[in-house]
């Protein structure tokens, strides 16, 4: 990718902003789950950043809760179709704050859409959604531990 180079003149390219790579940001903030992504070359930063609404989460640390296996004769969870993977490294969430409901629980019913848990990611809350609809059969994680990129969270059939 190429940064404009600032002109000792101050002339135009000093302020120009490379609309390609804003764009290319853009795309991986939202294909990667984050919430924000900057970049930096010397003085010119670009900063694309999207709106959280758990921006003001705090983290909970309650009892763990117990990993449910799918049913038995199925496939591992990490492999089924219905599994809710971790989009970052960071430390799951299964609630907003100490005094609020898990957002699921085993055997809840979810939407396409809905917030399931929240991964914290350098200070940033950010929602992980159910990629589809169903029944929740398993958690897989326990509130407050760290988690990797890929690692299995939950289960959705």
């Amino acid at each position: 990718m190429k940064y404009p180079e600032p002109k000792p003149d101050g002339g135009p390219a000093a302020t120009a902003i490379d609309t390609e790579l804003v764009e290319i940001l853009a795309q991986l903030v939202t294909r990667l789950g984050l919430s924000e992504i900057e970049v930096a070359k010397g003085e010119f930063k670009i900063r694309v950043a999207r709106q959280v609404s758990a921006a003001n989460i705090q983290p909970a640390v309650t009892s763990p809760q117990p990993a449910t296996p799918g049913a038995a004769g199925t496939a591992a969870p990490a492999d089924g179709p219905g599994t809710v993977k971790s989009p970052m490294v960071g430390t799951v969430y299964l609630r907003s704050s100490a005094d609020a409901a898990p957002f699921v629980e085993v055997g809840a019913q979810v939407k396409t859409g809905d917030k399931v848990l929240l991964v914290e990611a350098m200070k940033t809350f950010n929602e992980i959604l159910a990629p589809r609809a169903g029944t929740v059969t398993g958690i897989l994680v326990e509130d407050g531990q760290p988690v990797e990129y890929g690692q299995p969270l939950l289960v959705i059939e």
